[in-house]
Formats: structure tokens, C-alpha cells, sequence
């Protein structure tokens, strides 16, 4: 008898593709994982969960249909995708670097989980305005790690058992169009690719927030080449509705005191000093689809023609408005990202991760919308849209307290 709600929502479809997926699971693991015959002995887990074929934990069916979905049930693609994620997360060292440390002064200012949505779903908040990209950029690879391993601690709050998914919030208050660093702009490209690749459907939704003129345009012109299912992830909130908004999903006493009623700075549970954020635009649209099933093919010159398009006198407040989410637009993540998933510097991650495909019932995940959220026609993406080719400010970074 079937007892995880999310495995009790599979189609019949989806049921035999996990059931073929979990058979593999040995060759996946011989070809990921080349080992000594003593190592092969024991079964490696990917995030707590043994990978065993002849496992009848759920939990291990709720990690499959991820890979699976994000691959839409083809099995040759899926096994590939799960393949290229153990051999990664072997290569990555990411047991080490869990146990790794950062200096909070540079990064506490630009991500950070705090608390839960209304589901009980993790929440990751992600800052791109007012980042001191030298600092934040100057060692790739250690900014790298330090969004990994955020991801990484967001899915151990994930059971896939109650919740299978995170919300991603993305706030460009003050972000900038121009000025990213050549830096900033591969450490984007990297993690986007690595949310995208590594962590499939982990996007329940993705909220865009404090988004300026210029970003709306993007996301109205990447609208078309979105995936329906990603697009349903996303949730840009108005300038003048933005807690209103936010507290359909998130009770706001769970909220980073930022985002509170009369409140712009405060002490989160750490202890440090939250201060208003800014965004950072360049990594608004690939940020925004590092989770989603597909990746885009908007180029650059699409990114700057939209923004071209756009009158100099329009206001930010017009711009980021857009029509309401439908009834089934997953309460974002990515979700989104998921999207997903995820989450880019701070993405992401995520995104990432997907929302159901149409012949996939939309799970608790992506259940719940808001009444006057908007998810837009006008403009959305998950986790890894080509927002990010616009650029940052190269601002002073404000310290905000991670969670």
C-alpha cells in the first residue's frame, strides 16, 4: 500500500518509468561511481537515501520521478541526467563540503534559507542589488561552493515524505543593468548549469520581487520560449503588493524582517544585522530558470533588444506589475525556478527544479496561488533565464543575516 502522498500522485506512466529507473539503479551506480570491489559492497545514498533497487523506502520513488520528469519519462535521458549527478557530486567533494566554511561577512549579504512557507517548505532567499562583486566574485570556485552548499542545506530540510520541493525568492532591489564583472558573469554561468544539471524539480515556486523596468521587459520577451510548466512557477510581485503578496504563501512572522509590515532591518535568529538588500540583475532571467526542465535559446541581442523596447520614463512599479497566478501555479520555486529549482550566483540555486508536466498530476508543490500574485504574461522565469546576461551593480555589499 502506497503511503507517500507524492508517490500516491504518480501517473500510471510515471509508475513504470521509477519502477524501470530503480531496476538500472546498480549499472547507474557501477558507471557513476568506479570503485574497489570492497566500496561497490556497500549502496551509496543520494541526499539520506539509500539507492537500492530492491529498496521499498518511497522517499527513494519521490528522487527518481525527479530525474525522471525533468527528462519527460524518457529513460535513456533520465538514467544519464542521475549518472552525471553521482559522478559529479563525487567529483564536487560535496560531503567535504558540507563540513567547509565561508566567511559570513561576504556572503550572508547575498543568500540565505529562513524558515518556512505555509506547506512547511524551506525557504531561500536571494539578494542581487548592492553586492560588492570583488569581493563576492573575486575566487569563482569559492563562491561556487558556498552556493552549493546553500542548496545543499536546503534539500536536507526537504523529507520527501511531507515536502519534496523549496521556495526560492528573488529580490533585484537596486540591481543594475550594467557593470558585472567578467567574474560575476562566469560564476553565474557556472551555477546555473550545475542547478540545472543536479537538481531536478526542486522548485515549488519562485518569487520575483522589487524587479526594475528593465527586467520586466526580459521576462516578457523569454515568456514565449518558457516551458508552461516553469512558467507557472514564477510569481512576480508589484512594488506596492509585495508582503501582501508574499503572505499568501508565507505567514509573515516566517518572513525575514526585510519584508515585514513597517519593518527594513532587524536581527534574524543569528544573531547579525539584516539590512535591505538589492538585487543583482544580471542573473535576474538564467538565475530565474536554473531549475526549469529546459534551457532557453534567448541570446543576448534578444536581452538587449527588449530592454531597447522599453520607454525611459516607464516606472518600476508598472513594470513589475502582471495579471494573477492561476489556481494551479505551484506556490513558489523552483521553484523554478524552479526553478528548477535552481536559482544564479545566489540561485539557485536554485533552481531550479520543475513543475507537473500536463499528464503529470501538479503535487502539493506546486499546488496553491495567490489571488493577486502575479505570475504575468507579462514576464517569468525559473532558474536559469538569460536575465542574467544583464548585469549587477558593482555596489557595497550589505550585510543580511542568513538563517
Amino acid at each position: 500500500m502506497v503511503e507517500n502522498k507524492f508517490v500516491a500522485a504518480f501517473t500510471p506512466a510515471e509508475v513504470e518509468a521509477v519502477k524501470k529507473l530503480k531496476e538500472a539503479l546498480p549499472d547507474i551506480v557501477k558507471n557513476a561511481l568506479p570503485s574497489t570491489t570492497e566500496e561497490a559492497a556497500a549502496i551509496p545514498d543520494l541526499w539520506n537515501v539509500k539507492l537500492d533497487k530492491d529498496s521499498k523506502d518511497e522517499r527513494l520513488d519521490v528522487i527518481l520521478v525527479k530525474f525522471l520528469r525533468a527528462r519527460n519519462l524518457q529513460m535513456d535521458a533520465a538514467t544519464k541526467m542521475l549518472t552525471d549527478t553521482l559522478a559529479w557530486r563525487r567529483e564536487f567533494k560535496i560531503d567535504a563540503l558540507m563540513n567547509e566554511t565561508f566567511d559570513e561577512s561576504i556572503f550572508s549579504s547575498v543568500g540565505y534559507l529562513h524558515k518556512s512557507d505555509k506547506n512547511g517548505r524551506p525557504v531561500c532567499y536571494n539578494f542581487y542589488g548592492d553586492l560588492d562583486q570583488n569581493k563576492v566574485f573575486g575566487d569563482v570556485q569559492r563562491f561556487i561552493r558556498w552556493r552549493v552548499k546553500l542548496m545543499e542545506e536546503g534539500v536536507e530540510l526537504i523529507d520527501f515524505v511531507n515536502i519534496d520541493s523549496m521556495v526560492q525568492v528573488h529580490d533585484y532591489k537596486g540591481a543594475s543593468m550594467f557593470g558585472r564583472t567578467a567574474n560575476a558573469k562566469a560564476a553565474t554561468q557556472e551555477i546555473i548549469k550545475i542547478m540545472q544539471d543536479n537538481y531536478p524539480e526542486f522548485l515549488a515556486v519562485k518569487f520575483f520581487v522589487n524587479v526594475p523596468w528593465w527586467g520586466s521587459k526580459i521576462f516578457k520577451l523569454l515568456r514565449p520560449v518558457l516551458p508552461e510548466a516553469t512558467f507557472k512557477k514564477f510569481v512576480v510581485c508589484s512594488n506596492d503588493e509585495l508582503t501582501t503578496t508574499l503572505t499568501q504563501y508565507i505567514a509573515e512572522e516566517n518572513l525575514p524582517t526585510v519584508y515585514q509590515t513597517g519593518k527594513s532591518r532587524a536581527v534574524q535568529s543569528t544573531g547579525q544585522t539584516e539590512e535591505k538588500k538589492t538585487p543583482k540583475t544580471s542573473m535576474i532571467l538564467k538565475e530565474a530558470t536554473a531549475f526549469s526542465r529546459e534551457p532557453t535559446a534567448t541570446t543576448d541581442a534578444d536581452v538587449a533588444a527588449a530592454v531597447k523596447e522599453e520607454p525611459t520614463k516607464t516606472t518600476t512599479t508598472e513594470a513589475t506589475q502582471t495579471p494573477t497566478a492561476t489556481a494551479d501555479a505551484p506556490i513558489v520555486e523552483p521553484v523554478q525556478a524552479p526553478s528548477t529549482t535552481a536559482d544564479a550566483p545566489v540561485a539557485e540555486p536554485v533552481q531550479a527544479p520543475s513543475a507537473a508536466t500536463a499528464d503529470t498530476p501538479v503535487t502539493e508543490s506546486a499546488q496553491a496561488t495567490p489571488s493577486k500574485a502575479t505570475v504575468s504574461t507579462v514576464d517569468d522565469d525559473d532558474d536559469d533565464l538569460k536575465i542574467d546576461q544583464v548585469e549587477p551593480a558593482n555596489d557595497k555589499a550589505d550585510s543580511k543575516t542568513s538563517a
